[in-house]
């Protein structure tokens, strides 16, 4: 199994951005699937999620500027992230739950993470 994650980068408050994560060794579409982000000194922050069924959740913090989504033909885990704060800052990792849903501390693998960083 294998979850790389890209589409960080530095961007100004109020940008846009796009993260992927291409898996490899498992279908994302009969797993519960979540973007989890760590911002320096802060713990863990589940930010979204998404389950086999397609049903979709997230963070009070983000709801309405971010949204996650699959391409199960390519299998990737996408989440676009629209009107970046600057308390959006972290390093972002997708993660595979062990089952087909999305439930907090069971997730099995965790991706290397892409940095994102919203600074003028």
């Amino acid at each position: 199994v294998q979850l790389q994650a890209s589409g960080g980068g530095l961007v100004q408050p109020g940008g846009s951005l796009r993260l992927s994560c291409a898996a490899s060794g498992f279908v994302i579409s009969s797993y519960g699937m979540s973007w989890v982000r760590q911002a320096p000194g802060k713990g863990p922050e589940r930010v979204s999620g998404i389950n086999s069924a397609g049903v979709t959740t997230y963070a009070d913090s983000v709801k309405g500027r971010f949204t996650i989504s699959r391409d199960n033909a390519k299998n990737t885990l996408n989440l676009q992230i629209n009107s970046l704060k600057p308390e959006d800052t972290a390093v972002y990792y997708c993660t595979k739950d062990r089952s087909n849903s999305v439930v907090a501390g069971n997730d099995e693998y965790w991706g290397q993470g892409t940095q994102v960083t919203v600074s003028s």
